[in-house]
């Protein structure tokens, strides 16, 4: 029989693209000193694995978004995750360093490709009563890849080796890509933002310095979590499967930070949220520092540091998301497609400079250089807030929900929701407005 068009069933094989997705960008962190061990690379060679899939990424979103807005978004989505697919075979049988780095950035483009277009298939087929649930289903393929699919991964290539971990990601692309042909409804093309406008929502003043803080929060969790296996290694003695319980735990946080930034931001203000888990970031960065010179104590600072990291980093990411929306209601899907390519921008340049810091032997001075990088995050976010509270055209957001993911988080427009974010600092309301930032 049939399936209704209708049906959020076939959506599965969305989540499951997703999850792809989401293993084989977080996994390259725990395998990055067989990498670069067998591949006869330095670890920052290896860490540009990293930078260069950000990069692509940041910049093939919001192109690749334009050039198929046209086309039809099953065939979109069937196109993307099949190159996926072949792009992982190929990482998994690349002679060398170049063969990798070229597959990753094909990897960077397929999924900057197949994440939008998923997104934006999800809520249509939802419908206006059911566009949450279905783009929650997207979304939670990325949050259960970081809290399982790293892990396993990272298992699997201390086990196996590192290419086995490509094979085991290609293999659930092409899985997700069966279902897609199979069935997944046709989908007529939608509507989207020509690249014009969307540089020039990104020059907005507000809207530019939202981004600057996405672009900085990130940017230190990249510093850190890129070389995370090389640093816990040098600080504690762990090894693959003892990163692999950490991978898990600081999934599970970031998960947890994320469902609960959302509620924050709805109940007392997505900058008020941001401002909290900046500072929260900052102390995690510091316990990291100071956990790095405790020798065989180490492990008792940073655990504790890793998972209040994981919470509060994924938690901003989450918050900023509302932040954006509550600046330009109208053209949501826009600043948020801006807020993707900020991550991986973000993610760029932390392992950039994770890389520097790891080539100049200082591998224990991670956690300072993120702290300074959160340090500007919140310097800049703070200065948001004054700057809001004393202007006399303040914009008053309005409460909704936010369906958060470590890749960027989609928000629900439906007949029965609006997902603007509250935010309204006692200051700003005794000046008769509120902050919408």
């Amino acid at each position: 029989m049939a399936r209704s068009p209708s049906s959020l069933t076939s959506l599965v094989w969305l989540t499951l693209g997703a999850f792809a997705i989401g293993t084989e960008g977080f996994m390259i962190a725990g395998l990055l000193p067989a990498l670069a061990h067998d591949l006869d690379v330095g670890l920052a060679a290896a860490g540009h694995l990293v930078t260069a899939f950000s990069l692509a990424y940041a910049i093939g979103a919001p192109v690749l978004a334009v050039l198929t807005a046209r086309l039809e978004r099953k065939r979109v989505l069937a196109v993307a995750m099949g190159s996926f697919a072949l792009a992982n075979l190929a990482a998994a049988l690349a002679p060398g360093y170049a063969g990798l780095m070229g597959a990753r950035l094909l990897l960077a483009l397929s999924a900057a490709s197949f994440m939008p277009a998923a997104g934006g298939y999800a809520a249509a087929l939802g419908g206006p009563e059911r566009q949450g649930r279905a783009l929650s289903m997207v979304v939670g393929g990325l949050t259960v890849a970081i809290i399982a699919g790293v892990p396993l991964g990272v298992l699997l290539g201390d086990a196996l080796g590192w290419r086995a971990t490509f094979l085991g990601v290609g293999g659930m692309a092409a899985l997700s890509l069966v279902g897609i042909l199979a069935w997944l409804p046709r989908q007529p093309a939608g509507t989207t933002a020509s690249l014009g406008e969307r540089l020039a929502l990104a020059g907005r003043a507000d809207v530019l310095s939202v981004l600057a803080v996405t672009v900085l929060t990130v940017a230190s969790t990249f510093t850190v979590y890129t070389y995370l296996g090389v640093f816990m290694q040098a600080v504690t003695g762990l090894g693959p499967r003892g990163l692999a319980a950490v991978l898990l735990a600081f999934g599970v946080a970031s998960a947890a930070g994320t469902r609960i930034a959302g509620s924050a931001a709805d109940h007392w203000g997505a900058q008020r949220t941001v401002i909290c888990g900046c500072g929260l970031v900052l102390l995690a960065y510091l316990a990291l520092a100071l956990g790095a010179g405790f020798g065989l104590a180490a492990m008792a600072v940073v655990l504790p540091a890793i998972l209040l990291w994981g919470f509060a980093s994924w938690g901003v990411t989450t918050a900023q998301q509302a932040r954006l929306v509550a600046l330009a209601p109208d053209l949501a899907p826009v600043s948020l497609s801006l807020n993707s390519s900020a991550i991986y921008l973000g993610s760029a340049t932390g392992a950039a400079v994770g890389a520097l810091v790891i080539a100049d032997g200082a591998v224990r001075m991670l956690g300072s250089v993120a702290a300074c990088f959160s340090l500007a995050a919140l310097l800049t976010v703070l200065a948001g807030a004054v700057r809001n509270c004393c202007s006399p055209q303040n914009r008053l957001e309005s409460p909704g929900r936010s369906f958060g993911g470590s890749n960027g988080s989609f928000i629900a427009h439906g007949s029965r929701e609006r997902v603007v974010y509250a935010h309204t600092p006692a200051s700003c309301r005794r000046r008769g407005g509120a902050s919408a930032s």
